[in-house]
């Protein structure tokens, strides 16, 4: 083989080596940027802070996964409805791309607004399934609401597929939540969500979150929701402020073996005489 047509493979070779390093880097620029912008939709869809309230004390921690392309769409909600009480919604889309970080922001939107039509927690997650339904996407989404009075410590609330809440009373006892739910948002329509009605007395706390806090490849769902019932009931035994609650239960997020969203929302119950 003569020296030139050694050379000239050689230059072959480079060159090969170079177009694909410029396409490898050109995905990983394309990857980047598609995080990038479901990070920011994650952030400008979630709501920008939490509505202070006489008796009431809320703490929320949210950790959203940026592992590759894994960003989902797990989000959180609080706001005051037009009759004065509390709205409180917790809930996870199905998927982990820049869609269903976008279908979040449907979700959560949809629920708030329809709240001004309804605040009948059944009612809103049936007419909040149906507005998803006529959207026509391919994705669906796990709910909780509630609707809270403050005044009275009642609390009313529907699940759709969404996994159970956790509560605490002020002497100690804990427990989780066992309502009867309905279909997740978006799959089957005239879908009905039955609600459930309690009441938590002054020092009592509920503890709304995702799967990602408590499921995982490490971590089955019942030894994840044992965890938190023990810290609830020990923050609600000890009245612990509801912020270091939030910030032990998002802190177990981390043994479940897996990179999913996790979100953690607090109610505690002071009552209505307690300082603003």
């Amino acid at each position: 083989m003569s020296r030139t047509a050694s050379t000239d493979d050689g230059d072959e070779l480079l060159a090969r080596l170079e177009a694909l390093t410029a396409q490898a880097r050109a995905q990983a620029e394309s990857q980047r940027s598609r995080v990038e912008l479901a990070v920011a939709l994650q952030r400008g869809m979630l709501p920008p802070g939490l509505p202070a309230v006489r008796g009431v004390r809320l703490a929320v921690r949210y950790a959203p996964a940026y592992q590759g392309l894994n960003v989902g769409g797990d989000w959180y909600d609080a706001f005051p409805m037009p009759d004065g009480r509390l709205g409180l919604s917790i809930g996870d889309v199905q998927g982990h791309n820049v869609e269903a970080a976008a279908f979040m922001g449907q979700v959560r939107v949809g629920l708030r607004a329809l709240a001004s039509v309804t605040g009948e927690p059944g009612e809103l997650l049936a007419m909040t399934n149906d507005l998803l339904l006529s959207l026509g996407s391919d994705l669906f989404a796990t709910c909780t609401f509630m609707r809270f009075d403050p005044a009275d410590g009642t609390i009313e609330s529907a699940r759709a597929g969404h996994l159970p809440c956790v509560w605490a009373t002020a002497d100690g006892r804990s427990g989780v939540t066992r309502d009867e739910g309905g279909p997740p948002l978006g799959i089957q329509p005239a879908s009905a969500y039955p609600v459930t009605r309690r009441r938590l007395d002054a020092g009592s706390l509920f503890v709304m979150l995702t799967d990602g806090v408590v499921e995982g490849p490490s971590m089955q769902l019942d030894e994840g929701l044992d965890h938190v019932v023990r810290l609830a009931g020990t923050a609600a035994a000890a009245r612990l402020d509801a912020d270091a609650l939030a910030a032990a239960v998002i802190k177990g997020a981390a043994q479940v073996g897996h990179d999913d969203d996790a979100a953690v929302l607090v109610i505690a119950h002071d009552g209505p005489d307690a300082r603003p």
